[in-house]
Protein backbone atom coordinates (compact mmCIF):
# COMPACT_ATOMS: atom_id res chain seq x y z
CA UNK A 1 0.00 0.00 0.00
CA UNK A 2 1.27 3.57 -0.81
CA UNK A 3 -0.16 7.15 -0.93
CA UNK A 4 0.84 10.56 -2.39
CA UNK A 5 1.80 12.67 0.42
CA UNK A 6 1.76 16.81 0.18
CA UNK A 7 4.11 18.42 2.40
CA UNK A 8 6.65 21.25 2.04
CA UNK A 9 4.72 21.96 -1.19
CA UNK A 10 5.96 19.39 -2.85
CA UNK A 11 4.43 15.23 -2.92
CA UNK A 12 5.92 12.46 -2.06
CA UNK A 13 5.09 8.78 -2.57
CA UNK A 14 5.60 7.09 0.68
CA UNK A 15 4.55 3.69 1.72
CA UNK A 16 5.54 1.89 4.96
CA UNK A 17 9.20 2.33 6.33
CA UNK A 18 10.26 4.84 3.60
CA UNK A 19 12.63 7.50 5.01
CA UNK A 20 11.70 10.97 3.38
CA UNK A 21 13.00 14.16 3.43
CA UNK A 22 10.67 17.17 4.04
CA UNK A 23 11.55 20.98 4.61
CA UNK A 24 12.20 21.37 8.61
CA UNK A 25 9.26 20.97 10.81
CA UNK A 26 9.44 23.12 14.10
CA UNK A 27 7.84 21.78 17.22
CA UNK A 28 6.88 18.52 15.97
CA UNK A 29 6.01 15.68 18.54
CA UNK A 30 6.60 11.84 18.60
CA UNK A 31 4.31 11.52 15.36
CA UNK A 32 3.24 13.15 12.53
CA UNK A 33 0.19 12.35 10.95
CA UNK A 34 -0.56 13.75 7.01
CA UNK A 35 -4.34 13.91 6.36
CA UNK A 36 -5.80 14.46 3.57
CA UNK A 37 -3.88 12.73 1.35
CA UNK A 38 -4.15 13.07 -2.78
CA UNK A 39 -3.62 9.13 -3.81
CA UNK A 40 -3.75 6.23 -1.75
CA UNK A 41 -3.02 2.70 -3.44
CA UNK A 42 -4.22 -0.20 -1.72
CA UNK A 43 -3.33 -3.42 -3.38
CA UNK A 44 -4.01 -2.81 -6.70
CA UNK A 45 -7.12 -0.57 -6.11
CA UNK A 46 -6.85 3.37 -6.36
CA UNK A 47 -8.43 5.46 -4.19
CA UNK A 48 -8.67 9.47 -4.42
CA UNK A 49 -11.12 12.35 -3.65
CA UNK A 50 -13.60 11.61 -1.21
CA UNK A 51 -12.15 8.21 -0.78
CA UNK A 52 -8.64 9.25 0.16
CA UNK A 53 -9.88 11.80 2.09
CA UNK A 54 -10.51 9.34 5.33
CA UNK A 55 -6.78 7.73 5.20
CA UNK A 56 -3.93 8.93 7.36
CA UNK A 57 -0.12 8.30 6.65
CA UNK A 58 1.41 8.63 10.55
CA UNK A 59 5.15 9.24 10.54
CA UNK A 60 7.77 9.55 13.39
CA UNK A 61 11.03 12.22 13.00
CA UNK A 62 14.18 10.45 12.68
CA UNK A 63 16.30 13.79 12.72
CA UNK A 64 17.52 16.48 10.96
CA UNK A 65 20.04 17.82 8.62
CA UNK A 66 21.14 20.03 5.93
CA UNK A 67 20.26 19.64 2.47
CA UNK A 68 22.94 19.54 -0.45
CA UNK A 69 24.55 23.07 -0.88
CA UNK A 70 23.01 25.14 -4.16
CA UNK A 71 26.03 27.31 -5.57
CA UNK A 72 24.50 31.27 -6.79
CA UNK A 73 26.27 32.54 -9.23
CA UNK A 74 25.01 36.08 -10.34
CA UNK A 75 27.37 37.67 -13.22
CA UNK A 76 27.14 40.42 -15.66
CA UNK A 77 29.21 40.80 -18.63
CA UNK A 78 31.94 43.87 -19.15
CA UNK A 79 30.90 45.11 -15.93
CA UNK A 80 32.69 43.29 -13.15
CA UNK A 81 30.03 42.54 -11.58
CA UNK A 82 29.69 39.02 -10.19
CA UNK A 83 28.29 37.88 -6.54
CA UNK A 84 28.80 34.52 -5.51
CA UNK A 85 26.33 33.05 -2.79
CA UNK A 86 25.55 29.61 -1.30
CA UNK A 87 22.23 27.92 0.60
CA UNK A 88 22.04 24.96 2.61
CA UNK A 89 18.27 23.62 3.29
CA UNK A 90 17.29 22.46 6.62
CA UNK A 91 15.24 18.96 6.45
CA UNK A 92 13.49 16.94 8.82
CA UNK A 93 14.43 13.05 8.12
CA UNK A 94 10.90 11.17 8.53
CA UNK A 95 10.50 7.21 8.91
CA UNK A 96 6.64 6.76 7.76
CA UNK A 97 5.17 4.16 10.15
CA UNK A 98 1.43 3.33 8.83
CA UNK A 99 -0.63 4.27 5.50
CA UNK A 100 -4.16 3.25 6.46
CA UNK A 101 -7.39 3.54 5.02
CA UNK A 102 -9.47 4.56 7.79
CA UNK A 103 -12.96 3.00 7.50
CA UNK A 104 -13.84 2.10 4.34
CA UNK A 105 -17.40 0.52 5.15
CA UNK A 106 -19.71 2.65 4.21
CA UNK A 107 -23.09 3.34 6.98
CA UNK A 108 -26.46 2.30 5.49
CA UNK A 109 -28.26 5.06 4.15
CA UNK A 110 -30.85 6.32 6.41
CA UNK A 111 -34.53 6.21 4.81
CA UNK A 112 -36.58 9.54 5.64
CA UNK A 113 -39.35 9.00 7.94
CA UNK A 114 -42.71 8.77 5.92
CA UNK A 115 -44.76 11.55 6.64
CA UNK A 116 -48.12 10.42 8.37
CA UNK A 117 -51.15 10.93 6.10
CA UNK A 118 -54.00 12.88 8.83
CA UNK A 119 -56.34 10.89 9.99
CA UNK A 120 -59.93 10.72 8.41
CA UNK A 121 -63.06 9.49 10.62
CA UNK A 122 -64.37 6.74 9.48
CA UNK A 123 -67.83 8.18 8.85
CA UNK A 124 -66.69 10.72 6.34
CA UNK A 125 -67.20 10.31 2.28
CA UNK A 126 -64.08 9.10 0.79
CA UNK A 127 -63.70 11.93 -2.02
CA UNK A 128 -63.90 14.64 0.62
CA UNK A 129 -60.80 16.68 1.87
CA UNK A 130 -59.02 15.85 5.43
CA UNK A 131 -59.32 19.15 6.46
CA UNK A 132 -63.48 19.71 6.24
CA UNK A 133 -65.47 18.87 8.72
CA UNK A 134 -67.14 15.38 8.74
CA UNK A 135 -70.88 16.32 9.39
CA UNK A 136 -70.73 19.26 6.22
CA UNK A 137 -71.24 17.69 2.80
CA UNK A 138 -68.66 16.96 0.42
CA UNK A 139 -70.55 18.88 -2.85
CA UNK A 140 -71.55 22.01 -0.88
CA UNK A 141 -68.64 24.74 0.04
CA UNK A 142 -68.44 25.90 3.71
CA UNK A 143 -69.89 29.16 3.15
CA UNK A 144 -72.99 28.02 2.37
CA UNK A 145 -73.95 26.68 5.88
CA UNK A 146 -72.91 30.19 7.39
CA UNK A 147 -74.79 32.27 4.90
CA UNK A 148 -78.21 30.26 5.62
Amino acid sequence: MYAVIKTGGKQHKVQPGDVIEVELMHGIGETVTFHPLLVVDDDGTTHFGKEAAKAVVTAKPVGEQKGDKVKIFKYKNKTGYARKAGHRQLLTLLEISTVSLGATAKPAAKKPAKAEAPEVPADAPADAPADAPADAPADAPADAEASE
